[in-house]
């Protein structure tokens, strides 16, 4: 299939961010919704699972649900060769079935889908009947799902407010609501080309009479904490506490010494929004498919990643390649993201294994090794492209995909330093469960010895020259390029009970 939009390795990863980062702040905030309080901002964060409505730990919520159903029929149309307002029948379908048996569906949408409609015009009547027996209508929950529409229509901002807007009607009346969702689209489009936050961008896409309430609404928001905006429940305070904490939480310091990376400011916007009260799953979602879209998949942490699941037993894995290809317009020449393997014939993958040198649950392979491991290995770290099924003997939370590319260009890994701290801690916890890990890259001549170092380094307490002796001794072609060597001498060493 011919992709639409060719994008580079770091908008690809952006792109790839999007519903995977919405996915991770819904479930991060899952076991904290309703709470009549904000959490103070020193109360931990974690994927606990729980909550009113009983979720697993890392499931998405009714968030992230409703937004399958829009990226199925994006890729329908996709498939079709149609667009996405061609198949707002087959959205409106799919919602009033899974509203048959979800466990939580918020109470606007509820009233909508439950209205006996079963096409997009009917329920867009059925929402205009209930904003006018109700007399609003301008809940969340629109907002909440809207981030595959950016994806859909990236690089077309006219028709992403059109889709934007038509979508969002299917369920909420409000004009409102419409606005939310169009400015939301446009600043992820906005985040995955120019990696910046931009929210006003969108506003010439929003009827003139309505623009300058949103610029005050916008300014409120940046001027004022998340707490400000208890009635979360309410799309434009749902969208102002996703941008104050967007915009209000400190972009860590590059400082990898300090173990402090900007990565992380994800993971501290998504920590915040969980820590909200009210609807704080949906203030994660919403402001998850914002900073994903900025900082990337590879931002999201792996011990997140591992776990995120969801209706219809999806994982976020699954939702991060079929966000990037939505937005590309489709699969390579060799069916990737979406293939059930990448085939790396023709490689230099020769069936390399050697053990690590200073922790023997370690072994360190190539990908015909890892497509064949030995009987031991229960955990395997892929720093190389893989497939949806690349592995189909472990369960998905034994197999993490780390989004590092074999390049000194700093532009290609935007999050250098934190995507090896994060795998190196990866297999640590990996260890720390018991696993014996396969790390493994195309050819284990790179990206395996660097990560592999950095593992003794920062977790096995091995001073750098003898990490990187002994790795290089047990894998003697490897050559890692000087990137990766740079960056590893400046990522600070840290213990096993440190984190």
């Amino acid at each position: 299939m011919t992709m639409r939009r060719p994008l580079t390795s770091a908008q690809s990863d952006r792109a790839a961010g999007v519903l995977l980062a919405q996915a991770s702040g819904d479930a991060l905030g899952a076991p904290t919704e309703f709470q009549a309080a904000p959490l103070p901002a020193s109360f931990p964060m974690a994927m606990t699972g729980g909550g009113g409505f009983g979720w697993e730990p890392g499931e998405w919520t009714d968030d992230t649900q409703m937004s399958i159903a829009i990226l199925d029929a994006a890729e329908k149309a996709l498939a079709d060769g149609d667009t996405l307002l061609g198949h707002l029948d087959d959205i409106a379908a799919a919602w009033v079935a899974w509203s048959t048996s979800a466990k939580d569906v918020g109470s606007q949408t509820r009233g909508v889908l439950g209205s006996g409609a079963t096409t997009a015009a009917d329920l867009t009547h059925a929402a205009t009947v209930f904003h006018q027996h109700n007399g609003r209508s301008g809940g969340n929950g629109s907002l909440m799902r809207t981030a595959p529409v950016a994806l859909a229509f990236l690089g077309d901002r006219d028709a992403t407010a059109q889709a934007a807007r038509a979508i969002s009607a299917l369920t909420h009346h409000d004009p409102e609501a419409g606005d939310a969702c169009v400015l939301w689209c446009a600043a992820i489009q906005f985040a995955i080309t120019n990696g910046q936050f931009n929210l006003t961008g969108g506003l010439d896409l929003l009827p003139t009479e309505r623009r300058d309430l949103w610029v005050m609404r916008i300014a409120e928001a940046e001027a004022q904490a998340p707490t400000a905006f208890p009635k979360n429940g309410w799309v434009v305070q749902a969208l102002q506490a996703a941008w104050s904490l967007i915009t209000r939480t400190g972009v860590p310091d590059d400082d990898p010494a300090a173990d402090r990376y900007p990565a992380q400011h994800l993971r501290r916007v998504l920590e915040g929004a969980a820590r909200l009260e009210w609807d704080s799953d949906t203030v994660g979602a919403i402001a998850g498919a914002l900073v994903g879209a900025r900082w990337g998949a590879s931002a999201v942490p792996a011990e997140w990643r591992r776990i995120v699941h969801g209706w219809p037993g999806l994982t976020g894995s699954d939702l991060a390649r079929r966000g990037l290809a939505l937005a590309r317009g489709g699969c390579d020449d060799t069916g990737w993201p979406l293939g059930e393997r990448v085939d790396y014939t023709g490689s230099d993958a020769r069936g390399r294994l050697a053990q690590h040198p200073h922790d023997p649950g370690v072994w360190l392979g190539d990908i015909t090794t890892a497509e064949n491991p030995p009987d031991h290995i229960d955990a395997i770290v892929s720093l190389c492209r893989i497939g949806a099924n690349q592995f189909p003997d472990l369960a998905p939370t034994d197999v993490l995909d780390v989004w590092l590319v074999d390049t000194d260009s700093p532009d290609a890994n935007a999050n250098l330093h934190f995507v090896l701290a994060d795998a190196a801690d990866a297999i640590a916890a990996y260890r720390a469960e018991g696993k014996t890990v396969l790390v493994h890259c195309v050819a284990a001549q790179s990206r395996t010895p660097t990560v592999a170092a950095l593992y003794a380094i920062r977790r096995c307490s091995v001073e750098r020259t003898t990490a990187w002796a002994g790795v290089l001794a047990c894998l003697p072609e490897a050559f890692p390029n000087h990137a990766f060597r740079t960056a590893v001498s400046s990522i600070a060493p840290i213990t096993q009970g440190d984190k």
